[in-house]
């Protein structure tokens, strides 16, 4: 077979003619993601990295020590247009949450899903837990998930039509990806497998691919650059990720896939999976099957966490609908497919989203392992900020005006930064918190929250308790230590190295 033959094989498409987008179910489904997500945005709280992000938004860089620059961006925009509140921040992840439903709904029309199929796709995906949570909270994940999801469905409309100019869509959508969150390098990488293992090769041998390769680098590039220029610290943290005791086994990576998938849709994106892999008429898709497995196995020898390839698990879902659509011919199948669809949207959505009461979560040990830290970690901001003020009230008048808060994780300096009222400005070593400013030589008193007493009274020539953190719910800081450090024994410019640290808490 020649390569102009072995070409055309795989750029022609199963049906002769993809079925009409149901543009209406799509919107509808993808704005009722949104409008749920914005109702339940202001209930309990930021998460704890909203509160670093909020501030990033006011410190613009081409990127950061945990990630590159587009989620401070993001922050400073949606500020400035509507707010500094917890809504406010999360306005564009929500909107993103409903453009991914609709892209979930194109790729099922791509692999030949008429209108029963498409809003199934849709609000499959939609439901799905990795939608929800990537929709809920401004982080680098709200953006990723819809670029993985953007680039299955292009790379799958390439392959249909043969129109080889997509690669330079594909270029810009993995380039604005990576100004979010490298981890896109990951489905760029085992796309590329999935098509050098099949005869989706030659669709590597075509000058828009170069063209959409540049294109991408070129956005990219000014954040590698910072990273490059700052000796790569992501890689710090993500090594410290990985190595967590949070990354899990194997056995822990192979039930995130359900529960990230869908754990009652299991069959329709299961289904998907095996239907790249062995349906004759879907063999040219079949580099999108080779890629999933490519990164699972990828993500088990690295150690990395199940949630890292949701982006492409949805796809699978989107994938899996159109089979399921047409199993789905009589009322019976009708009615399991669509209590399966609403009942997983309906779990998902009670983990992840902030629909019980929070103390539901600790009465329940299912809810308490599956969303507790997600809910809990929305709560006690303000609650620090203001077990801080009391302790600095209790300062003298003289004291307040040479006293600064400093915070051991960027989470406490956030949160004193966004409730602590007439408080002084709160510093941070942890990340780049280290970067958005110095205390200036005048500040001799300092109000510490969290750190280790035995650095910090090698740092200082006092350093005492002053109380201890207390909060209603559970919380990462619940019995930490608030100091009051005096009488510096070096330089601000001199003691900042030392607590500048690179990494989580």
């Amino acid at each position: 077979m020649s390569i102009t033959e072995e070409k055309t094989e795989v750029a022609t498409p199963p049906p002769a003619a993809p079925p009409v987008v149901r543009w209406p179910a799509l919107a509808a489904a993808g704005g009722a993601v949104t409008a749920l997500l914005l109702v339940l945005a202001p209930r309990h709280g930021y998460y704890l990295d909203e509160l670093y992000f909020r501030v990033a938004g006011r410190h613009l860089d081409w990127g950061y020590e945990d990630q590159p620059p587009l989620v401070a961006l993001l922050a400073a925009v949606q500020t400035a247009l509507f707010g500094d509140t917890v809504t406010a921040l999360r306005v564009v992840p929500a909107l993103l949450a409903g453009v991914g439903v609709v892209v979930a709904g194109l790729i099922a029309r791509e692999m030949g899903g008429g209108g029963a199929a498409q809003l199934l796709a849709a609000v499959a995906a939609g439901g799905a837990m990795s939608s929800l949570a990537a929709g809920h909270t401004l982080h680098p994940t709200a953006v990723d998930h819809l670029v993985w999801l953007t680039v299955c469905w292009m790379l799958i409309r390439l392959i249909r039509t043969g129109n080889s100019r997509l690669w330079l869509a594909i270029g810009l959508v993995t380039g604005i990806g990576m100004q979010s969150k490298n981890l896109v390098v990951l489905l760029v990488l085992g796309l590329l497998g999935g098509l050098l293992l099949t005869r989706g090769r030659t669709l590597l041998r075509d000058r828009f691919l170069v063209l959409g390769v540049l294109l991408g680098v070129a956005i990219a590039t000014p954040a590698l650059v910072w990273q490059a220029t700052h000796g790569w610290p992501q890689f710090t943290v993500a090594g410290e990720l990985s190595g967590s005791p949070d990354a899990g086994t194997a056995i822990s990576f192979v039930i995130g896939q359900f529960l990230f998938g869908g754990l009652l849709l299991a069959p329709v994106w299961i289904g998907g999976l095996v239907g790249l892999l062995r349906r004759p008429d879907w063999r040219p898709y079949r580099p999108i099957g080779l890629a999933y497995l490519l990164i699972v196995v990828a993500l088990l020898a690295l150690g990395g966490f199940p949630r890292y390839n949701e982006g492409i698990l949805v796809a699978l879902v989107a994938i899996g609908a159109v089979p399921a659509a047409r199993w789905a011919r009589n009322r019976l199948k009708q009615t399991i497919l669509v209590v399966a669809v609403v009942a997983n949207a309906a779990l998902n959505a009670i983990v992840v989203l902030p629909i019980l009461p929070i103390q539901s979560y600790l009465d329940n040990p299912m809810l308490a392992g599956l969303g507790g830290e997600v809910q809990t970690g929305q709560t006690g901001a303000e609650e620090l900020a203001n077990q801080v003020a009391a302790v600095y009230r209790d300062l003298s008048e003289s004291d307040q005006r040479k006293t600064v808060i400093y915070g051991h994780d960027y989470s406490q300096a956030g949160a004193v930064d966004r409730y602590g009222t007439g408080l002084p400005r709160a510093y941070s070593g942890n990340n780049s918190y280290a970067g958005f400013g110095i205390p200036g030589e005048d500040k001799t008193l300092v109000i510490a929250i969290g750190v280790d007493q035995a650095e910090f009274s090698g740092l200082f020539a006092t350093c005492e308790v002053r109380g201890k953190l207390t909060f209603a719910l559970p919380n990462i800081n619940q019995g930490k230590e608030i100091l009051v450090c005096g009488g510096l024994k070096e330089s601000w410019a001199a003691i900042w190295p030392k607590l500048h640290w690179t990494g989580t808490f």
